[in-house]
Order: structure tokens, then C-alpha cells, then sequence
């Protein structure tokens, strides 16, 4: 039996190998696949850290929003003295 090190190794090549495949990154010069990966290394982090700063803020939006629909005031403003 594998480890999962291996596990997640084999998978990773397996991702890779599609990626290459589909999008025939496999003909690409060693530049250009440098400049390929580095730009998709871009917009992947750049979506990872997007979605960390912005989406626990969305999401509270939303949940507000949906609050206010069912209940008819904000959550936040709930104190009835």
C-alpha cells in the first residue's frame, strides 16, 4: 500500500499530465511552458488571496441580506428596550 505522500504525488503528476495534455502545454519551448506556469502561478494565488480577504465579507453580506428579507430588520440592531 502507498503511503499518502505517494498518493498525493501520483494524483499531482496525474493533474499535471491532463493540464499538459489538454491545453498542449507539452509543445511549448521550455520558455514558454516558464512563462505559461508562471502566469496560471499568478492568477492561481492571486484568486486564493482574493477569496481569503473578500469572501468571509461577502458571505456576512449575504447572510445580512437574507436576514433582513426573512425578518424584515438587520440582525445587527436587534435590541428591543
Amino acid at each position: 500500500m502507498a503511503s499518502p505522500l505517494e498518493s498525493f504525488s501520483k494524483w499531482l503528476q496525474l493533474k499535471i499530465y491532463r493540464l499538459e495534455v489538454t491545453l498542449s502545454v507539452y509543445m511549448y519551448t521550455p520558455v514558454e511552458k516558464f512563462i505559461f506556469y508562471s502566469v496560471l502561478f499568478l492568477l492561481c494565488s492571486l484568486t486564493f488571496i482574493a477569496s481569503v480577504l473578500y469572501l468571509p465579507e461577502h458571505v456576512q453580506f449575504i447572510i445580512n441580506r437574507a436576514w433582513f428579507y426573512m425578518h424584515g430588520d438587520s440582525c445587527e440592531s436587534s435590541d428591543y428596550n
